[in-house]
């Protein structure tokens, strides 16, 4: 909604919490990531977030602002890393209000136009 951007993660990088290759620049993270989705909490009429992954669950801010999002009572279309073991991760999984649906190599091709249509009668 903004046009503003960052880096999430950077091989370079020498700071920030290691995943993987990459360190987590958290400043961008919770300045873009974070703000984007209280941002959209306020703006927006569907939220969209991708992903909560393990980068992003660096963040307390990023995370805070999912629950945030998750709360609001707004559509939410949100994709979450299958092998993720955060227990926010675990609570969105389980909740009984989120319907989660795995991404297939069957199934990827046609998700998009699937969720588009159940987006659009609600």
């Amino acid at each position: 909604m903004t046009g503003r951007a960052g880096v999430l993660a950077h091989v370079n990088q020498t700071i920030g919490p290691r995943i993987g290759k990459y360190h987590v620049k958290s400043e961008d993270l919770d300045k873009f990531g974070a703000e984007a989705i209280l941002s959209a909490i306020k703006h927006a009429d569907l939220i969209v977030i991708d992903e909560v992954g393990p980068m992003e669950l660096t963040s307390r801010r990023f995370k805070d602002a999912v629950q945030a999002a998750l709360a609001c009572g707004k559509p939410l279309l949100g994709t979450v890393h299958r092998n993720a073991q955060d227990p926010l991760v675990q609570a969105i999984k389980t909740d009984r209000a989120v319907e989660v649906i795995e991404v297939t190599n069957e199934n990827r091709d046609s998700l998009p136009n699937a969720l588009l249509e159940r987006l659009k009668t609600g």
